[in-house]
C-alpha cells in the first residue's frame, strides 16, 4: 500500500495539488481502515464473514434453468448489499445469460484450515478446474488449480471472472496499476468483430446475437488491464482491491453485449500449464464496526384509523434495539408534533437479522405521519378512512393496458407500443425444447404441420410478464380473478379506451364501458381463438429465437409483423410476407389440465360478459362445456402419473366443475364438485380452500357448516406456519419472490372473514396489503409500482433498459439466496425473480385491493 501511495504521488505531479491531496487522503484512509478491519472467519453457515462483509463461495449454484441469473459463484454482501457475483471459471470476457455455465461437482468446507474448496466442470469440453478460497490478511486468496492444461479449444478463453453490479459503481473511479479511470454510466468501451467459428456455442445452439447472416459475433475488449485493480478507491463502502500474482487483471463492461451485463474483472489462464494457474488476492474494504442502518417496515400507502398498525424494524445482528420509538403528526402549522412514544417490542432473529416491532394502533386521528426510531425517520404516510380506495387504479388504468397484445397502446403524448405480432404464429416443430421452458413433443396434436402458419391468432391476449409471450395458464388465472372482482365488487371504473376493431388502446380516456369487462373480453378473445383455430388451448405462444427473446422496448418490433414465407430469403419481403422466420411459435401439445382450467375460465367469463357481449358470452359457455367433455375423454386414456407436475395440476377438473355449475346450474356439475372438494381439502388444505369458499354461495347450509371445520384448521395452520417470521405472512424462500403468495393468502383470508368472521379477523386481510405496501424485509418500498409514497424505481418490464417501471405492476418481491439472505434490488431492474411483474399477480392484487377497500367502507358505515 505504501508503494501504491508513492505511485499516485508521482502520477499526479502534473495535476492540481488539491486532487493530489484528496487521493493521498483516500489512500491514508484505506491504510487506516485496513489496519483496523477484522479478518474473515468461516462461520457455521459455511461462508466467510467479518463485520461489514460476507464472502459466499458457491453457497448458491447456477441452476441451469435460465443459466446465469447473477445469483451464483463467489459473491459479496458488502456493507449489507450484494454487489459481487459470478466468481467462477468462465469461457468469455463478458458472459451473457445464455452462455455456458460450469457445473459444481464438489464443494468441501474445511473449517479447521479456514478454507472452501470446490471443483467446476464444463462437460462440453471435458474441462475441470478446482477453486480454493482462503482468508489472508484483510482479504482472501483465490487459487485456481488445473489437473490438466486448458483444452486447446479453450486456450485464450478460459479464465477466472468476478462480476460487479454496475449501479454500485456508477459515479466512481477505478485504478489499474495506479492509472485512474471512471466507471462509465453508459457502455462506451471498445468491441471487435470476430468470425463465428471462434465463438463458443451458447445454450443448445441458440444465439443471443442476430448477425444478419454474416457469420460473425461481437467480442468485448477491456477498459483497462494490469496486475492490480482497485474499484471505487474513494468509496469505503464499495472499495475492492484485486491483485494478481501472475496474469493481468482485465476490467470489462458486460453491457456492451447486453443491458443486463455487469462490470467484470477477469484473468486468462495460461496455455500448456497445469497446477496453480491463477492466484488473486482480493481485499474488499470493511469499515470498522460497521452496522447496517435499521429498516423500518411500514405501509407506504398508510392506514385506516381503526386498523391495527405495527411497524417492523429490521436490525443488524450487531445492533442493539432501542427501548422506544415515536410517531409524529403534521399539525396545521406545517410542523411535526410527537403524538405517541411507545415501547419497542423485541421479536427475535429471523435469517440473518434481528427484528423488533412498534405497535402504534392507538394512533387513530387522520393526518400525515412519520415514525422515528433513534435518529432514523421514515418518510411520511397517511391515516385516512379511504386510504385503500384508489390503490388499484394504476394497475387497471396503466399496467394492464400496456400488457395488451395485438393492440397499439397510446398514453397522452406517448406510444407504449404499436400493434405487435400481426403475423399470427407458426406451429412449433416436433421434439423441440425451447429456452423459456416450453416443449413440443413428438406430435403436434393439431391439424398443422411443423412451422405451418396458424391463421387468425392476432387477436386479444396479454404479454405474460416482462417479455412478450402468451402463456395460456396465466391468461386463465387472470380471467378467473377478474371475474371474481367483477362479481364480488362490480368494479365499473372506466379510464381506458379500447377498440378491438381498430386494435387501438388509449390510456386515461374513458369510453363508457367498464375497463374490467373490456379486459376480460380481451383475454377471452385469445383463448377462443386458440380453440377455434388450433383446436384446443395451448401451452404458450413465444418467439423462436434467443436474439428476439431478450428484446427490450416496443413489442411491435420483436418481429417484422409479416407472416413467414419460405419462398423468400431471410430478411427479404414482398410487402405482404417475409422470408425471416421470426414469427412466434405455438406449443400445442394437449393436456387435460389446461383444457379443464380453460373451461373453468371461459365458464366464469360467460357470466361476466352476459349483457356486455352476449355473443361472446354464449360462445364461452359452449366452448367450456366442449373442453370439459373432451378433457374427461383424455383423462380416461391417461396413464397413471405421480410426477410433481401431475400433483401440481391435480384438482383442475374440480375447478371446471364449480364454474360450470355456477354458470349453468346443472346438478351434474354440482355433484361432481361435491364428490371431489372434501378429499381435496384433506389432501391440501391451503391450495384448495379458495375453491371451497368460492362455491359456498351456490351451496346449501350443510355445506357451510361442514366447511367451517376446515376454516378452523386453516386458521390454525397459517398461524403456526407464519409464526416463524415477524411479519406474520407466508414468506417463501426461493428464487422467485413471494408477493403473489401473500396476496392470495390475504384473499383467502378475506373470504373466510366474510363467511366466518369469528374465525379470521379482518386484520388478516389488511396484513397482506401492508406487506405488499412496504412492511417487509430488506427495504420499505411498496412492491406496487407508483403506489404509495415510496415505491419501486425500477422493474423488469419491457422498458427495463430505461431503469424505470410501468405504473401498477406488482413485482415478485424478495428472493431468497442461501443460506440467509432476502433481496429485492431497487437499482437494478434485471433480476426477474425480484422485479418482473406478471399478469396473474396484477389481477390478484386488483381483487385484494378491492376486498380491503370493501372492508374499509364497511368499517366507515358502522
Amino acid at each position: 500500500m505504501k508503494k501504491f501511495n508513492m505511485v499516485l504521488s508521482i502520477s499526479l505531479d502534473s495535476n492540481s495539488s488539491f486532487l493530489k491531496k484528496t487521493i493521498m487522503l483516500i489512500c491514508f484512509c484505506s491504510i487506516s481502515n485496513s489496519v483496523l478491519a477484522q479478518k474473515l472467519v468461516l462461520n457455521e453457515k459455511e461462508y466467510f464473514e467479518t463485520q461489514g462483509l460476507n464472502v459466499w463461495v458457491f453457497n448458491n449454484e447456477y441452476n441451469g434453468m435460465f443459466f446465469d441469473e447473477k445469483t451464483a459463484g463467489i459473491e459479496f454482501i458488502h456493507h449489507g448489499v450484494r454487489t459481487v457475483t459470478g466468481g467462477a471459471v468462465r469461457l468469455q470476457n463478458t458472459p451473457e445469460q445464455w452462455d455456458l455455465i460450469p457445473k459444481m461437482t464438489s464443494r468441501k468446507v474445511d473449517k479447521a484450515n479456514n478454507t472452501i474448496e470446490l471443483t467446476l466442470r464444463y462437460e462440453e469440453f471435458n474441462f475441470d478446474s478446482k477453486i480454493m478460497v482462503t482468508p489472508k490478511g484483510k482479504g482472501f486468496v483465490i487459487n485456481v488449480v488445473l489437473d490438466k492444461p486448458v483444452p486447446k479449444e479453450l486456450e485464450g478463453r478460459a479464465g477466472f471472472n468476478l462480476e460487479f453490479i454496475p449501479t454500485s459503481y456508477f459515479e466512481s473511479n477505478y485504478l489499474v496499476d495506479g492509472r485512474a479511470g471512471t466507471f462509465p454510466r453508459y457502455p462506451a468501451s471498445n468491441t471487435e468483430i470476430r468470425p463465428l467459428p471462434e465463438k463458443i456455442p451458447q445454450f443448445a445452439g441458440h444465439t443471443t446475437f442476430d448477425d444478419r447472416g454474416r457469420n460473425e459475433f461481437i467480442a468485448t475488449l477491456p477498459l483497462e488491464s494490469g496486475k492490480q485493480l482497485i474499484l471505487a478507491p474513494e468509496n469505503p463502502e464499495r472499495r475492492v482491491k484485486i491483485q494478481s500474482e501472475d496474469q493481468n487483471v482485465m476490467l470489462f463492461d458486460g453491457r456492451n453485449l447486453g443491458q443486463n451485463g455487469w462490470f467484470i474483472a477477469r484473468s486468462i489462464f495460461p496455455a500448456n500449464k497445469s497446477g496453480k494457474v491463477l492466484s488473486w488476492y482480493v481485499e474488499p474494504n470493511a469499515i470498522p464496526d460497521w452496522i447496517r442502518e435499521p429498516v423500518i417496515g411500514f405501509s407506504q400507502v398508510g392506514y385506516m384509523p381503526s386498523q391495527k398498525k405495527v411497524a417492523v424494524i429490521e436490525l443488524d445482528k450487531n445492533d442493539k434495539p432501542l427501548a422506544e420509538a415515536s410517531i409524529f403528526k403534521l399539525d396545521e402549522n406545517g410542523k411535526f408534533v410527537e403524538k405517541l412514544k411507545t415501547a419497542v417490542k423485541v421479536w427475535g432473529k429471523y435469517l440473518r437479522y434481528n427484528y423488533a416491532q412498534v405497535d402504534f394502533s392507538s394512533v387513530k386521528e387522520k393526518g400525515i405521519y412519520y415514525i422515528q426510531y433513534g435518529k432514523q425517520k421514515t418518510n411520511t404516510f397517511q391515516i385516512a378512512d379511504d386510504i385503500y380506495s384508489k390503490v388499484w387504479h394504476p394497475t387497471m388504468d396503466v399496467w394492464f393496458p400496456v400488457q395488451m397484445d395485438h393492440m397499439e397502446v397510446n398514453e397522452a403524448y406517448r406510444v407504449w407500443h404499436g400493434k405487435p405480432f400481426l403475423d399470427d404464429c407458426l406451429q412449433a416443430p416436433l421434439n423441440h425444447e425451447h429456452f423459456d421452458g416450453y416443449k413440443q413433443g413428438p406430435t403436434t396434436d393439431t391439424k398443422y404441420k411443423p412451422l405451418e402458419r396458424i391463421p387468425n391468432m392476432a387477436v386479444g391476449g396479454w404479454f405474460d410478464a416482462g417479455d412478450f409471450d402468451i402463456q395460456t395458464f396465466s391468461h386463465v388465472s387472470v380471467i378467473n380473478s377478474f371475474v371474481e372482482s367483477w362479481e364480488a365488487f362490480k368494479v365499473n371504473r372506466d379510464e381506458t379506451y379500447i377498440d378491438q376493431k381498430t386494435q387501438f388502446v388509449d390510456i386515461h380516456r374513458p369510453d363508457g364501458k367498464p375497463d374490467l369487462l373490456q379486459q376480460i373480453e380481451h383475454g377471452v378473445l385469445n383463448l377462443v381463438a386458440q380453440v377455434e383455430n388450433i383446436g384446443h388451448p395451448v401451452r404458450g405462444i413465444v418467439v423462436p429465437n434467443l436474439h428476439q427473446y431478450h428484446h427490450l422496448g416496443d413489442a411491435s418490433t420483436e418481429t417484422d409483423n409479416l407472416p413467414y414465407n419460405a419462398s423468400l430469403k431471410p430478411y427479404e419481403s414482398n410487402g405482404a410476407s417475409s422470408g425471416t422466420r421470426d414469427d412466434r411459435w405455438a406449443f400445442t401439445n394437449r393436456s387435460s389440465f389446461l383444457d379443464y382450467r380453460t373451461a373453468g375460465a371461459l365458464a366464469s367469463a360467460s357470466r361476466a360478459l352476459k349483457g356486455y357481449n352476449d355473443a361472446l358470452s354464449a360462445k364461452c359457455l359452449d366452448i367450456a362445456v366442449k373442453l370439459f367433455n373432451e378433457a374427461n375423454e383424455i383423462e380416461k386414456k391417461a396413464k397413471p402419473d405421480d410426477s410433481p407436475m401431475s400433483r401440481w395440476t391435480k384438482g383442475s377438473d374440480m375447478i371446471a366443475l364449480l364454474q360450470l355449475y355456477i354458470s349453468t346450474k346443472d346438478d351434474q356439475y354440482k355433484t361432481g364438485f361435491l364428490n371431489k372438494i372434501w378429499k381435496s381439502l384433506d389432501e391440501d388444505l391451503e391450495r384448495n380452500m379458495n375453491s371451497a369458499l368460492l362455491a359456498l354461495p351456490s351451496m346449501d347450509n350443510d355445506y357451510k357448516v361442514k366447511l367451517r371445520s376446515y376454516a378452523v384448521k386453516y386458521k390454525a395452520k397459517i398461524d403456526k406456519d407464519n409464526a416463524d417470521n415477524p411479519y406474520g405472512v407466508p414468506l417463501v424462500k426461493r428464487g422467485w419472490g413471494g408477493t403473489s403468495q401473500v396476496i392470495n393468502w390475504a384473499s383467502t383470508n378475506y373470504y373466510i372473514h366474510k363467511i366466518y368472521p369469528d374465525i379470521i379477523d379482518k386484520e388478516y386481510v389488511y396484513q397482506g396489503l401492508n406487506y405488499i405496501f412496504g412492511c417487509h424485509p430488506y427495504s420499505n418500498l411498496s412492491f406496487v409500482n407508483a403506489v404509495g409514497n415510496k415505491s419501486k424505481k425500477v422493474a423488469y418490464g419491457g422498458n427495463r433498459a430505461d431503469f424505470t417501471t410501468i405504473a401498477g405492476g406488482v413485482v415478485p418481491g424478495l428472493i431468497f439466496l442461501k443460506p440467509d439472505y432476502l433481496e429485492n434490488k431497487d437499482d437494478w431492474p434485471f433480476f426477474w425473480g425480484e422485479n418482473e411483474c406478471i399478469i396473474d399477480g396484477g389481477a390478484w392484487y386488483v381483487f385484494l385491493a378491492n376486498a380491503v377497500n370493501e372492508l374499509a367502507e364497511n368499517e366507515q358505515n358502522k
